[in-house]
């Protein structure tokens, strides 16, 4: 692996990403402190850690090594007030994320990047860690939206994504 793949993970990431805000969008604004299934996470709990894990696992790989971030995400939680707040942490994680994985050198996709969770694992797969990440918590969200009764984007509607989240072909310069 190397950092073409990584770039390419991170393009298809890209437009997940678009979704997800999208997802996020969706939540009725006076549920995100709700527990629409019990014993799982609210929805600002779960985007919360959701953008979080995006955040310190790519800063991670570029600093090579992750850093506990777990505290971080108790601490923002009553920060959130509205949807607004949570979508808003979203694109502000993702814009952190993306500029470091845009910087990202070809050494650090495939050197080992330490981690918090008893194991390291080179850069590349620190990528699809976030990724594997990322698309389990979209889909409780997804439980989520179903479970309040509203339906959710359909998850390859890349098209209606906002412009930063389009497929790059089909953008205007």
């Amino acid at each position: 692996m190397n950092i073409e793949y990584v770039r390419t993970l991170w393009e298809e990431f890209r437009l997940v990403n678009g979704i997800t805000t999208r997802v996020i969008e969706a939540i009725p604004a006076d549920k995100i402190g709700t527990r629409p299934v019990r014993d799982m996470r609210t929805p600002t709990e779960l985007v919360v850690h959701m953008a979080e894990t995006m955040r310190g696992v790519v800063e991670g790989i570029v600093s090579g090594e992750i850093k506990e971030y777990e505290s971080s995400e108790k601490a923002l939680c009553p920060t959130i007030q509205s949807r607004d707040d949570l979508a808003k942490l979203m694109r502000d994680a993702w814009a952190k994320a993306n500029k470091a994985i845009g910087g990202l050198r070809p050494e650090q996709a495939t050197a080992m990047v330490k981690s918090p969770w008893g194991m390291d694992f080179p850069g590349w797969v620190c990528v699809q860690i976030v990724f594997d990440e990322h698309l389990h918590h979209r889909g409780q969200l997804y439980a989520f939206l179903r479970a309040l009764g509203v339906e959710p984007p359909f998850m390859w509607d890349f098209e209606n994504n906002a412009a930063e989240f389009k497929p790059r072909q089909h953008q205007q310069a």
